[in-house]
């Protein structure tokens, strides 16, 4: 295949590279609705464009087609096939592919992800450590340059990433334990050192970045170095002022709510935050003053005595005009 045939199947689809599988499959759903033969009776270009897009969608949304998509091009289908120049090989009129031991020797050189050892040497290919994804510290034809990083996510509860835990994790063909520090974050990065694909030439692996992601929490949320919480308080709580109990990391602690606080206003709990590297950050709770959805006959008597002796909170607006 010539390189002029090459077909970008990422941008017939409108995605870029680093697509997820459902967003692959959001853009071929959508195309593939536009430009339906049942949409578009006798039309030939969107008839052609629908069969652009199915071929891309069957190539990108197949884990392992799109892996031999993304490292060799328009040559992906030749890849791991038989010794170029051998029965079943594919044509590329004639070039003489005898000083290659594989298809994948050949289309790597090509390409330019790997390199020829210097003049005199014997032929040897490694990886580069460019931005190809390849690892390691070697240079061109180095073999034992570190093989591509491989990234997951890692979803922990709020208690997991508060403490610090221990995770098991199946890589497949091996089981490995991850020890996680406390005090992680949603986005944090776990370098998992050796773990990563290995270098198909000389074996030696790249690394493993776990990605935190946090599972919600009915009360807390992390925000920052800081833990935010809503307080529910009572109408009477509000006016009078109360003691109540809040929840923390560490267990419940009395609080000290001021007379006459609002809805929406926030009282700081010093040191009973998220952990970080100077110690930890602070709890914020955010109250909400709750009326009794269900009064009692005696809550509704008190209330409607409540209503008949006291102040309008909204006299200063009748004299707002616009």
């Amino acid at each position: 295949m010539a390189a002029t045939d090459f077909k970008d199947y990422y941008a017939t689809l409108g995605v870029n590279k680093a697509a997820s599988a459902d967003d692959i499959k959001q853009a071929y759903r959508k195309l593939a609705r536009k430009y339906h033969p049942d949409v578009n009776p006798d039309d030939k270009t969107a008839e052609a464009k629908f069969k652009e897009v199915t071929e891309a969608y069957e190539v990108l949304s197949d884990a392992d087609k799109r892996k031999k998509y993304d490292q060799f091009g328009q040559y992906w289908k030749q890849a791991g096939s038989y010794p170029p120049g051998s029965p079943g090989s594919a044509d590329f009129g004639g070039f003489d592919f005898s000083q290659y031991g594989n298809f994948d020797e050949f289309i790597n050189e090509l390409l330019g992800r790997f390199n020829t050892t210097p003049p005199g040497g014997s032929r040897g290919y490694g990886y580069r450590p460019n931005a190809t994804g390849y690892g390691g510290a070697g240079g061109f034809g180095d073999s034992a340059a570190a093989g591509q990083d491989l990234e997951s996510i890692l979803s922990l509860t709020l208690s997991e990433a508060f403490r610090g835990v221990q995770k098991r994790l199946n890589l497949g063909s091996e089981t490995i334990t991850v020890k996680i520090p406390a005090g992680a974050k949603p986005g944090s990065r776990i370098r998992v050192k050796g773990k990563g694909q290995p270098n198909p030439y000389g074996q030696q692996r790249g690394d493993l970045y776990l990605v935190v992601e946090i599972q919600h929490h009915a009360f807390f949320q992390i925000d920052g170095d800081n833990l935010l919480c809503e307080l529910p308080i009572a109408p009477d709580e509000a006016v009078l002022g109360a003691s109540v109990e809040v929840p923390t990391p560490d267990g419940t602690v009395t609080m000290n709510i001021p007379a006459g606080i609002r809805t929406g206003q926030t009282l700081r709990l010093r040191g009973k935050g998220w952990i970080n590297s100077k110690g930890r950050g602070d709890q914020m709770v955010r109250v909400a003053i709750v009326p009794p959805v269900n009064p009692s006959d005696l809550e509704r008597e008190y209330y409607e005595k409540i209503r008949a002796s006291r102040s309008d909170p909204r006299s200063h607006l009748q004299q707002i005009k616009l």
